[in-house]
């Protein structure tokens, strides 16, 4: 850009060339607020065959925000939200944000090493947790700074034929919550709620609001610092790509402890005043029987999902007339996996492509998505309004020319405050460059043509995508290396059909040490999320070394991909 009056080149390619991004000087709690002042009767949330209206959710979240607050709960306190896609997770979501404490979202399938981690980083004092997964966290509460465990269960906001149905079929699988003076269920946190007081600003838009946690390079997840500010954005970006009207909805299968599914499937339609239809879990066949029944107006996915959308026989019973946008990311899209996608939008009813967009935790989720009816084959598409992208040299940190490679980096009001407990890493990762803007430096590899078009080539860090989830490489290594018979380890991703890439470990044991691949593969599976479990494992007497002494698992990739 020639000047701050100047518009970028790529946007001429938006639905509305001349619009600026505006957000407003308001927290997420603030925004769902003014949507269910404005459509106080609309649906909000879709569960399992429940409606939820603004109204009745903001009820919710007032009357969670009365009992957090009566409880001891204040603002910066962080809460260890660790849920699916249920609409407690959503209260209390917004509930923390109301009396200003911080809501660190976690996997729900996540080891107890790895809850321990993020109980312990984020100081948290309260988890929130469904009855499905208490055990993953009753071994390791005792080490950790919690004082209560807050326990919902998926039949709390069914209706009753459905909660009845639930009781008698899969409920009956979920063990009781043993009796424990820090346990607490959240029908009784609820009921015990004191009359809401009249609401006063507790946290800035500008403050940390959320905590994600993204692989680490190193042994564990950091900490990603997320504002309100920063979610309002991306709301307010997405505004402006699709148009989104008032009760329109949006399918969400990707999980809320994640950006892609809290900022983008869960936030920015009720911002909008739109309805966010909650998946708790996933099958191919229970999404396409919620495309069926609701027939959304815009859904979203990692490859995998539409891959797995595409071989099961339930699809052609979907009409896809309603659909206003398909959006794709978490992983690379195929060309090939795009155009056979199309092929079934079209022929079943919307005129609509699958489009894909590039990004990461640190700036929500989503910077650059392909502008509707402008698709360039290989590109991840240009900039989201008010974000700007650039590639500079790794090296010099100077800007490269059209269609060269070097580092993408991205600048605007979506940008992480920085990672928790953690000041170097980001410094080195936002940086003021001469122009006086903030750049979030991503590490991955790729160029930018002249019209804004962004190709990504490569990821710097080593990450494997496994079904659209981020495996770092040197966690999965510090795991096993862990185990007492193995003195080395070298973690690579090999190509899948389905996952995309699947996580092959190579190890070198200690001297005289004897264990079996299903021992190796077993211990990983007590310490790590299930995709970073590795699915196969071979031993050798050593690993071969680049010419300074590391592993060089870029050898060991090829020798895997040649045979």
């Amino acid at each position: 850009m020639s000047g701050a009056d100047v518009p970028p080149p790529w946007a001429r390619f938006y639905r509305e060339p001349d619009a600026s991004l505006v957000v407003g000087d308001a927290t997420m709690y603030e925004q769902v607020a003014q949507a269910a002042a404005d459509f106080p009767d609309h649906t909000a949330i879709i569960f399992l065959g429940r409606r939820i209206s603004f109204a009745h959710l903001l009820e919710q979240i007032e009357r969670c925000a009365a009992a957090l607050l009566a409880s001891g709960v204040r603002a910066g306190d962080a809460v260890t939200v660790s849920m699916p896609n249920v609409p407690n997770a959503v209260i209390m979501f917004y509930a923390l944000n109301r009396i200003g404490a911080r809501a660190v979202m976690t996997h729900p399938l996540s080891s107890p090493t790895e809850l321990k981690h993020y109980l312990t980083e984020s100081g948290s004092r309260w988890a929130v947790t469904l009855d499905l997964f208490y055990p993953r966290l009753a071994d390791i509460l005792d080490d950790t700074a919690v004082e209560r465990v807050l326990i919902g269960s998926v039949a709390d906001y069914l209706s009753g034929p459905m909660k009845l149905g639930f009781a008698l079929t899969k409920g009956r699988k979920i063990a009781p919550v043993p009796h424990h003076p820090r346990n607490l269920s959240w029908r009784e946190f609820l009921a015990g709620a004191p009359t809401p007081a009249p609401y006063r600003r507790a946290i800035e838009p500008e403050a940390t609001a959320v905590v994600l946690f993204s692989g680490g390079t190193t042994s564990m997840p950091k900490g990603i610092e997320l504002s309100s500010a920063s979610f309002n954005a991306l709301a307010a970006s997405m505004r402006l790509i699709t148009g989104f009207r008032p009760t329109e909805s949006v399918l969400a299968i990707l999980p809320v402890f994640h950006g892609f599914g809290l900022g983008l499937c869960v936030h920015t339609p009720l911002t909008l005043g739109g309805v966010s239809i909650l998946v708790p879990e996933f099958s191919a066949s229970v999404y396409i029987d919620n495309l069926i029944k609701y027939r959304p107006s815009f859904i979203a996915g990692v490859p995998t999902l539409f891959q797995a959308l595409l071989t099961h026989p339930k699809l052609k019973k979907v009409s896809f007339a309603s659909l206003r946008g398909a959006y794709s990311g978490g992983d690379s899209l195929t060309p090939e996996l795009k155009r056979r996608f199309d092929a079934a939008l079209l022929a079943q009813g919307s005129r609509v492509e699958l489009m894909e967009g590039y990004g990461l935790t640190e700036c929500v989720t989503a910077c650059t998505i392909s502008p509707a009816a402008h698709y360039r084959e290989n590109s991840v598409g240009i900039p989201m309004p008010g974000l700007l992208v650039k590639v500079v040299d790794a090296a010099t940190g100077g800007d490269v020319a059209a269609d060269a490679e070097g580092e993408i980096c991205v600048s605007g009001p979506t940008l992480m405050n920085g990672y928790l407990n953690e000041p170097e890493a980001t410094a080195d990762t936002l940086r003021l460059h001469p122009d006086g803007r903030i750049w979030l430096h991503t590490g991955d590899v790729g160029s930018m043509d002249a019209d804004g078009y962004v190709y990504f080539r490569s990821r710097a860090k080593r990450i494997i995508k496994v079904s659209g989830v981020s495996v770092y490489p040197a966690q999965v290594e510090h795991v096993l290396e862990t185990h007492p018979a193995v003195r080395r380890a070298c973690v690579v991703g090999v190509p899948d059909d389905y996952q995309g890439h699947a996580v092959h470990a190579f190890v070198v044991l200690d001297d005289h040490a004897t264990t079996d691949p299903a021992e190796l593969i077993a211990h990983c599976a007590t310490h790590l999320i299930k995709w970073a479990v590795p699915r196969t494992i071979t031993v050798r007497e050593q690993l071969p070394t680049t010419l300074v002494g590391k592993i060089a698992y870029t050898e060991l990739e090829r020798e895997l991909t040649a045979g």
